[in-house]
């Protein structure tokens, strides 16, 4: 897990986000933390990460080798675990989860306060202009482990 905040950090900071959007950049770090310990510790799986700038929205995305839904639960006060998706959906702007032969992927959505600009590092505050692309490659993932 803490490779995969490291590489979301690296991919932020050159949209910066760090700088520009910090709490929204502190709700993308803390979901990519529930979503990978979820992909380690309920699915049993490694996880893989894919951060996609479309120029509105970060998408957040985290796939796992079980192809069961999560379901919200209403834990009770002394539960030490069950409300990574409730924390997952106050912090994101959206979130869907869908499965697939294999397994299945969660997708977190993240609207920034300005919009950054992909690959250069510079955001700008019009609405209404947007810059489609990737972060990093396309394709580019960080794999997590437990040991991670």
């Amino acid at each position: 897990m803490r490779e995969a905040r490291r590489w979301t950090a690296e991919h932020l900071s050159s949209l910066r986000w760090t700088a520009d959007a910090p709490d929204t950049a502190h709700s993308v770090l803390l979901t990519v933390s529930e979503l990978v310990t979820n992909a380690h510790v309920h699915a049993h799986s490694t996880a893989q990460l894919v951060l996609t700038w479309d120029g509105r929205c970060l998408h957040v995305s985290v796939a796992d080798s079980d192809p069961c839904l999560p379901a919200p639960r209403d834990p009770s006060r002394e539960a030490t675990s069950g409300r990574g998706l409730a924390i997952i959906d106050a912090l994101a702007d959206a979130w869907d989860a869908h499965s697939f032969h294999g397994g299945k992927t969660i997708t977190a959505c993240f609207h920034p306060r300005v919009t950054p600009a992909p690959h250069t590092g510079t955001g700008h505050s019009h609405p209404g202009h947007s810059h489609p692309g990737h972060l990093g490659h396309p394709g580019r993932h960080a794999g997590g482990s437990p040991d991670a």
